[in-house]
């Protein structure tokens, strides 16, 4: 009788724990909450912090200067907990090349990643430039441009970044950045910016990436890492060990228009080589200028993205 009331209570346990309702994000929604000065305004917004005093800090891709491509597009912005404009930081700043992430650390130091510059810049909180992590090309170098998708892909190298992407911390204030586009790989520096070590590769196996694009850490020092090609959050150690991946498959309506163009017309720009040279045997796609790949037609295209297996 009591093993017969114990299988009851864990199958209503399952059952109540499957009709659980998924919890709901509570937010007020403010209308022009941010005023800005009469002569600045945003760009595209790629990142958003808050430090412990409520003060938000804006990562916008805008003051845009230079050549109609490849123009410098980067501004961190400070605004009061009541939206009110502070300051901007960094104005002109070496570094700024094409925003990505802006972080605040628990001891409110500002940090943002440019993937533009492959630099990483750490502020404190009054805004003055304290460390500085990677190197951007130098504009009397031969060759300086953009990066290209080689492949094989280049080997990184230790201190130098391709395409960075975010930052996170540990308890130690041990910095974990997620280097992104290209090197495909987490690097791991500590308080005082030695670089200890890296892991990754390009792949899909446990332990590469695909752009690992975010990076976040829990309480006990674990690492999370949203590899965003592979559709996938990888999860390590502190010191770069497999633990375990939250997949990510989601269903959605194949049919549905995007918010810009028609799906079957005009595949996302975004679409990385790496991402393209999966399905290159479906047709005979030709390079061109930006390190992306050009079929046939979009409809070829379409046609194979949406059919791996025909690859």
């Amino acid at each position: 009788m009591r093993w017969s009331f114990l299988f009851l209570f864990l199958v209503a346990a399952s059952l109540f724990a499957q009709q659980s309702p998924v919890p709901k994000i509570r937010y007020r929604s403010v209308p022009d909450f941010f005023k800005l000065p009469p002569d600045l305004y945003f760009g595209e917004v790629a990142g958003v912090a808050v430090n412990s005093k409520g003060h938000v800090f804006v990562f916008s891709r805008g003051n845009t200067t230079g050549p109609a491509y490849g123009a410098s597009a980067a501004q961190l912005l400070e605004f009061g907990a009541d939206g009110k404009f502070v300051h901007e930081i960094g104005h002109n700043l070496y570094a700024w090349s094409y925003a990505h992430t802006v972080k605040v650390d628990r001891e409110d130091n500002i940090w943002v990643t440019d993937k533009g510059s492959d630099m990483v810049i750490k502020f404190n909180p009054e805004g003055r430039v304290v460390m500085v992590f990677g190197r951007k090309q130098e504009a009397s170098d031969d060759g300086t441009g953009p990066l290209k998708d080689a492949n094989p892909p280049l080997p990184p190298e230790d201190g130098m970044f391709r395409q960075v992407t975010d930052i996170a911390w540990d308890k130690s204030n041990n910095a974990y950045i997620s280097d992104g586009y290209i090197n495909s790989r987490i690097a791991k520096v500590d308080k005082d910016g030695k670089w200890l070590k890296s892991w990754g590769e390009p792949g899909s196996k446990p332990g590469q990436f695909d752009t690992p694009h975010s990076i976040a850490l829990d309480a006990e020092g674990n690492v999370y890492v949203a590899d965003r090609g592979n559709r996938r959050i990888q999860v390590f150690d502190g010191e770069g060990k497999f633990l375990r991946q939250i997949t990510i498959d989601v269903p959605f309506e194949h049919s549905a228009r995007p918010a810009i163009g028609d799906k079957r017309e005009q595949p996302n720009p975004t679409r990385s080589a790496s991402h393209l040279r999966r399905i290159k045997s479906c047709t005979a796609p030709t390079p061109i200028r930006g390190g992306y790949t050009s079929f046939p037609s979009m409809e070829k295209f379409w046609a194979c993205s949406e059919n791996p297996a025909s690859s």
